[in-house]
């Protein structure tokens, strides 16, 4: 199943909640994501592991991909839904498994 575009799932929300979009941009991925406490890789995995917990997938798919392109392997990220399986519940770490293999199946 293909996902839109981090970008055009931007645009729709912009139209609707503009400063929404402004917030993400600004302080979410321009100053959180960019303090210098945890690495993007850690943040990564904290945000993968919290998206999958509570159930987010539409969230999920982008960070995943995130996550990849922040130094987090596909292993390390199998290695995460199972371990959350535990915590999170069966159900959320199925949805998480299938939406991480289509993500590398894109990366591929």
């Amino acid at each position: 199943m293909a996902q839109e575009p981090v970008a055009t799932m931007r645009e729709k929300a912009r139209k609707v909640a503009p400063k929404l979009i402004d917030l993400t941009e600004k302080v979410l991925f321009g100053d959180v994501w960019e303090r210098p406490g945890l690495s993007k890789r850690d943040r990564s995995l904290i945000t993968v592991a919290s998206l999958m917990s509570t159930y987010r997938p539409e969230q999920l798919r982008p960070h995943l991909q995130r996550a990849l392109d922040n130094g987090v392997t596909q292993e390390e990220i199998g290695e995460l839904i199972t371990h959350l399986a535990f915590y999170s519940g069966w159900p959320t770490a199925m949805t998480a498994a299938g939406i991480a293999n289509d993500v590398f199946e894109q990366q591929e």
